[in-house]
């Protein structure tokens, strides 16, 4: 280094001696040569910055000579000075002052051009990054992306876009077409005043030719702006800043296009036009990538593909609606399941997965909206001819079709950040509903809603006749007033949906096609005398007539719900009752307009206010009790908990819930209430009520350690009371989209109106001692009672009651044996009912069963006594049957009880219709496609036994009536005796469901259908053979009674009523596979042969779809040969089909777990272990590659489903280390750390299809990934001669790949 002193001294001299050469006119190489010479005396490091700077001051502007400029370019091209410098500082000085130093302007041109064509040879140097540097501060470069930064592939691209954008302002402000001053990014291009005062002026010609010269200059920028952004090298530099700096890069694609479109000097220009200036910076080129095939994915909805297949890649336009949306209708049907409600709400599971599918197909929202409409609608068809049974029926499926629907557009709307993006998406609803139009067979309406469909087609006519169309039109509309011919369809109360959510207005009414009839005469209103929803509103008294009336019609508006919930919150004790009761009606089960309403408001009923003037000691809820007990009545049918279910309301209805039954369960029986009727309502009847309701919302039944594999637990086993109160909890904690989630802000609301606290099971003592003794009854064995005990008192007490009747004084031993003494039974009715709080019942009940079990056992008891006995303690507590439950259920599965011979003497007998019931069963599997050589038990014996704790709780099960009375409780108890009947060997559920035939006829085919799930349990062949047929089904490959071209219709059916073979009503394997895999004990198993499946079908697809000719033929196709494309478009579109079913099996099937396990572990050891030993049996290069396709789609498919395309999701936060383990195994095999074993061509096929589909779809998921493993995978990528893929891999990575993305771009072959 040279000491400051003496710097001074070398730049004195390196400016005296470029003045003597100017003067005396010295040929600039030998001027090089003494700069040379004197630079090497004082060791100067070359290239040196500070003699940049000392030679473009000295030329500007006191010396803007053409020999100095020369002398300048040589010292370039000797590399005395950095180019990229040079051209910062003469940016910095020559552009700003381009109108008076036009020829300096001309020069600063020529050099840009020159050397920034050659930015490799520019920065191999050692000084490389102080050169950038020194460019980044001259440049203001850290203005650009916001932060200082050193890296210098960062600044250069930074560079390269100031050195571009520079020459747009620039003609753009010489054309006049903006406003310089005005421009905050453009404040370079002004001149300093002292420039404009000291700057010369060199020309002495015409004026004419100063513009002239200006004109060309500005052609000249113009030419270049299009050679820069044509260049292979700059264009991809350019494109980092486009994918990390949107802002930035938008105003520039603006400037550009406002410079194509309508610049007059363009027109002068020989080899560019306006039309080739706007192509060069289209989204075509500039969007997830310029390159066409990248862009060809979100176009043509298929995985980007660089290999043989990249002519095809644009030629999947094929794909139908039921492929593309086929997740949508699994979710839908699968919703459906009454056997478990979800905790969380269908509007939040349905808006990611719309946003998903979206993505990953490259849908418009038209599209996504029209696949959520077609869906919903097909989702109710299917219910057309429906099986009765105490399953979810009708309303449910309208629920999710005419309001969760509507409610997740509204949500997706309302995502839009911006209001022309919200009207864009309105406008894309109109567009779908328009088309929705053009499937009548789809808006055929059920015949229970016809009458809805024609009134709101009515609405639509009378606004078209000038009538006032009001909130509450129903009121007005009376059927002897509707047009002869006016027919509503489902599209007319989809409509009506819409618009109650303010996300459509009325000017739907004025649609082509939309209504069909004309009214004669105007209705103006409705007879005094007929109650209605608007005179309630005004004030009229809500007494029987008027609540009778309300009950059966639907409210209108949030207002009549708002007036019906204050009346029950505020109004008098038999008011409170009939508004929970209206409330209860129709419309919670068919107010599609404002049923998340009427969800909220009943919810809210169960935690209501505590009065201002309340002072007893006791809790404010026995004030209520009357008005709690309608509305526990009133949700408690499957339909309604199915709809709370679909609203997300389950966690908050549980937190409701258990303070209720912590309270009445704390009561005698002696406490009750009187209803308006004169019916006495006792504390018992509130608590079972609410007790029984709140079981049904999480798994009871069931081990407190699932069916599971490792640490895999299957979907249902997080429904736990904890779980469900830590969802409730987690709508207290505000969030940024909390504003903007119309559904999350609703469900937060509901939750505060409750307890603005977070609310656990330690909240309620009582239920806490139930629920830990409930968990160490279904664990282990009953533990010891202690003799004298006050449950050992309860014990008696109910042993006692139930068994009074029996003869003589037989002893029951009330625990396990000879732990207590005898006590006879009370003859006849001496002894009265017990007084015990109903908790302390409960904890009782289990040593009461097992002493009756035992009793029965010994012969103490006879199996009608036992029956007889267990239906009295049901009867006087009914809570009591869920005990009852979990205890059978653990002594099932414990097997200590002998089995009992249902032989129609002793025990009800299942010889009339058993054989009929199995017949039935091995039909609908044989329909389905399932062959079960026998489930018959070893040695052939026909006696019919079952297990004794399982015969007894049948027997139980029989003795209810089938009424609305015990439709709560054998709805508790039916899944639970399904359970227990299921996991007991065969054929213990075929004999179950033959007794209850017997009992009730009109159920024989829900429950021989339930039956045959149950079949799946004991051979996991069977269930191999289901998915199989899933498979075949939706790609149309088999021949089986149901199978046709394929598609949803073949997966999922069309109704139980819909086809008919072998004189039964066959079930599509679809259904029957959602019906049963909850009950699946190893969903990783499971997985695994969904893969396999996947696999195996690409094969297929290959060999039905494409014939052995085409497969030869297809391998030579090149450059995009027309020959086979159409076959091959075919295929493809079948993989995707396909991956996508088995995607949704999956996630449906192991949830977040086992998607995680699938994702982290199960693909990588395929990948690993694929035998490639056997070479006859490899596949061709084609089917190789298309596998490789079905696992890209199917993996990606998968991770979205699990996480989502953004971060809103909590599972999201686990995204970065799965998708993370799973990259670096790619990264580690593409480093060649390790070694596939899989056929190379689906290797490299599922990695670029892999990349393809997260950097097009889902690109938020690549700022998560490390740094080394994308650079990794670019350079394997870069290997395969996918260097654009990596590109765009690397580009979105953000800043911190971008100094590595630079380099690339740069060391890129030519």
């Amino acid at each position: 280094m040279v000491v400051p002193g003496r710097r001074t001294t070398v730049w004195d001299r390196v400016i005296e001696l470029t003045k003597m050469c100017q003067e005396n006119s010295i040929d600039p190489r030998l001027w090089a040569s003494q700069l040379s010479a004197n630079l090497r005396f004082f060791a100067v490091e070359l290239p040196s910055s500070e003699l940049a700077e000392v030679l473009v001051s000295y030329i500007c502007w006191d010396n803007n000579v053409p020999i100095l400029w020369k002398f300048l370019e040589r010292a370039i091209s000797l590399k005395l000075v950095s180019p990229l410098l040079v051209l910062a500082l003469l940016a910095d000085r020559v552009v700003p002052s381009r109108s008076t130093q036009l020829a300096a302007y001309r020069i600063y041109l020529e050099l840009l051009k020159r050397n920034m064509f050659m930015i490799k040879d520019h920065i191999s140097g050692p000084h490389y990054e102080k050169v950038m540097n020194s460019v980044a501060k001259i440049l203001r470069l850290s203005e650009l992306f916001g932060l200082e930064t050193s890296k210098p592939g960062v600044l250069l691209v930074g560079f390269v876009f100031k050195m571009v954008s520079q020459l747009v302002d620039a003609c753009l402000s010489d054309e006049g077409l903006v406003e310089v001053s005005q421009d905050p990014s453009s404040q370079w291009l002004i001149k300093s005043q002292e420039m404009e005062i000291d700057a010369p002026e060199r020309f002495d010609e015409k004026n004419g030719s100063l513009e002239k010269l200006q004109t060309l200059n500005t052609i000249m920028a113009m030419e270049m702006i299009a050679e820069f952004l044509r260049n292979t090298v700059i264009s991809r530099l350019l494109y980092l800043v486009s994918s990390n700096r949107a802002s930035n890069w938008h105003e520039f694609v603006r400037k550009v296009q406002l410079l194509g479109e309508s610049s007059s000097v363009l027109k002068n220009s020989k080899v560019l036009n306006s039309k080739d200036l706007l192509e060069l910076i289209s989204n075509r080129r500039f969007g997830y990538s310029y390159d066409s095939k990248v862009t060809s994915l979100r176009k043509s909805n298929a995985i980007v593909d660089y290999g043989s297949l990249a002519s095809f890649a644009g030629l999947c336009h094929g794909a139908s609606l039921s492929s593309l949306w086929l997740p949508l209708d699994l979710v839908f049907e699968d919703a459906m399941d009454g056997y478990q409600v979800n905790p969380t709400s269908a509007i939040e599971i349905i808006t990611g997965l719309a946003k998903t599918l979206k993505e990953i197909n490259g849908s418009t929202w038209h599209d996504t909206f029209l696949g959520l409409w077609i869906a919903a609608l097909r989702l109710v068809q299917r219910e057309r001819d429906p099986i009765e049974g105490p399953i979810p029926r009708l309303d449910t499926r309208l629920c999710m079709s005419l309001c969760i629907v509507p409610l997740v557009i509204a949500n997706l709307i309302e995502e839009g950040k911006y209001v022309f993006v919200m009207e864009k998406l309105r406008d894309d609803l109109i567009t779908s509903l328009q088309v929705l139009g053009e499937f009548p067979g789809l808006l055929a309406p059920p015949q229970c809603v016809v009458s809805a469909a024609n009134k709101a087609a009515t609405k639509a006519i009378l606004f078209l006749a000038g009538g006032n169309v009001g909130k509450s039109c129903s009121d007005v509309i009376n059927m002897k007033d509707m047009p002869i011919n006016c027919s509503g369809n489902m599209r007319h109360l989809i409509v009506e949906a819409c618009i109650a959510r303010n996300i459509l207005d009325t000017s739907a009414y004025l649609w082509s096609g939309y209504v069909n009839g004309r009214i004669n005469q105007i209705p103006i209103s409705l007879p005094n005398e007929v109650p209605c929803w608007s005179s309630f509103v005004k004030g009229a008294q809500l007494n029987a007539a008027m609540m009778n009336a309300l009950v059966s019609v639907p409210a209108s508006s949030l207002a009549e719900l708002e007036k019906l919930y204050e009346v029950a919150v505020k109004g008098s004790d038999d008011e409170k009752i009939s508004a929970a009761t209206v409330l209860c009606g129709a419309s919670l089960t068919r107010g599609w307009n404002i049923q998340e309403h009427t969800v909220e408001f009943l919810t809210r009923l169960l935690s209501p206010p505590v009065p201002a003037d309340y002072s007893r000691a006791e809790s404010h809820l026995i004030g209520y009790a009357c008005m709690l007990n309608v509305v526990i009545v009133g949700i408690g049918s499957v339909d309604s908990i199915q709809i709370f279910s679909l609203h997300g309301m389950v966690p908050q209805l549980a937190c409701s819930l258990m303070p209720i039954c912590e309270e009445f369960g704390s009561h005698t029986p002696s406490v009750s209430w009187t209803l308006p009727s004169g019916e006495q309502i006792p504390a018992y009847s509130v608590f079972s009520n609410a007790f029984t309701l709140l079981l049904k919302l999480w798994r009871f039944n069931h081990p407190p350690i699932e069916h599971g594999v490792g640490d895999v637990p299957t979907v249902g086993s997080l429904l736990t009371p904890e779980h469900l109160l830590l969802v409730r909890n987690s709508y207290l904690v505000s969030s940024e989209t909390l504003n903007r989630d119309r559904n999350r802000k609703r469900l937060s609301e509901v939750a505060r109106s409750a307890s603005c606290q977070p609310v656990f099971v330690d909240s309620f003592p009582k239920l806490k001692i139930w629920y830990r003794q409930h968990q160490r009854c279904i664990a282990s064995t009953l533990s010891d009672l202690t003799h004298g005990s006050p449950v050992h008192q309860t014990v008696e007490a109910l042993l006692n009651m139930m068994f009074r009747k029996v003869r003589g004084s037989q002893t029951l031993n009330p625990v396990n044996s000879g732990t207590s003494s005898s006590s006879g039974a009370a003859s006849e009715d001496s002894n009265p009912r017990p007084e015990f709080p109903a908790w302390d019942i409960l904890k009782a009940v289990p040593y009461v069963v097992d002493a009756a079990l035992t009793a029965c056992t010994h012969g103490r008891l006879s199996p009608r006594e036992l029956a007889t006995g267990l239906k009295d303690l049901a009867d006087f507590l009914p809570a009591s049957l869920a005990t009852i439950v979990s205890y059978f259920s653990s002594e099932v599965s414990r097997g200590v009880w002998k089995p009992v011979f249902m032989n129609g003497v002793d025990w009800p007998s299942p010889a009339t219709n058993l054989s009929i019931v199995e017949e039935h069963i091995k039909k609908i599997l044989a329909a389905t496609g399932v062959d079960i050589p026998s489930l018959a038990p070893a040695g052939g014996s026909s006696r019919a036994t079952l297990p004794l704790p399982l015969a007894a709780f049948v027997s139980l099960t029989i003795t209810y009536k089938i009424d609305k009375a015990s439709e709560r409780f054998l709805n508790l108890a039916g899944p639970a005796l399904e359970c227990l009947a299921a996991g007991c060997p065969w054929p213990c559920m075929p004999i179950v469901a033959s007794l209850w035939t017997q009992k009730a006829k009109r159920w024989f085919d829900f429950l021989v259908f339930s039956a045959s799930r149950t079949v799946f349990l004991h051979n996991q062949d069977a269930v191999i053979q289901l998915l199989r047929n899933c498979f075949c089904a939706t790609l149309g490959l088999n021949a089986a009674p149901m199978s046709n071209d394929g598609g949803v219709g073949a997966l999922l059916g069309h109704g139980f009523g819909s086809h008919f073979y072998g004189g039964i009503s066959p079930v599509a394997p679809g259904i029957l596979y959602l019906r049963m895999y909850r009950a699946l004990r190893d969903t990783v198993s499971v997985s695994e042969e969904i893969l396999s499946l996947l696999i195996h079908s690409v094969e297929d697809i290959a060999q039905n779809r494409l014939s052995k000719e085409n497969l030869e033929r297809l391998k030579t196709v090149k450059n995009g040969t027309s020959y086979g494309q159409s076959s091959l478009a075919t295929a493809m579109t079948q993989v995707k089909l396909a991956a996508s079913l088995s995607a949704s099996l999956v996630w449906l099937t192991g949830g977040l777990g086992v998607v995680h396990l699938l994702i982290k572990e199960t693909i990588p050891s395929w990948f690993l272990s694929a035998d490639k030993s056997d070479r006859e049996q490899r596949p061709s290069d084609l089917v190789a590659e298309l596998r490789g396709h079905a696992l890209a789609y199917f993996v990606v498919l998968c991770g979205a489903f699990a996480w989502g395309v953004d971060s809103r999701s909590p599972s999201s936060k686990r995204r970065q280390g799965i998708l993370g383990s799973h990259l670096e195994f790619i990264a580690s095999a593409l480093d060649g750390k390790i070694s596939v074993g899989c056929e190379t061509a689906t290797w490299r096929t599922y990695i670029s299809g892999l990349v393809s589909l997260i950097v097009s779809c889902l690109p938020l998921w690549v700022i998560e990934i490390d740094t080394e493993v994308l650079k990794s995978i670019s350079n394997g990528l870069r290997q395969w001669e996918k260097e654009e893929l990596a590109i765009v891999l690397l580009s979105l990575g953000g800043l911190r790949t971008m100094d590595y993305a630079t380099d690339f771009i740069i060391h890129l072959r030519s």
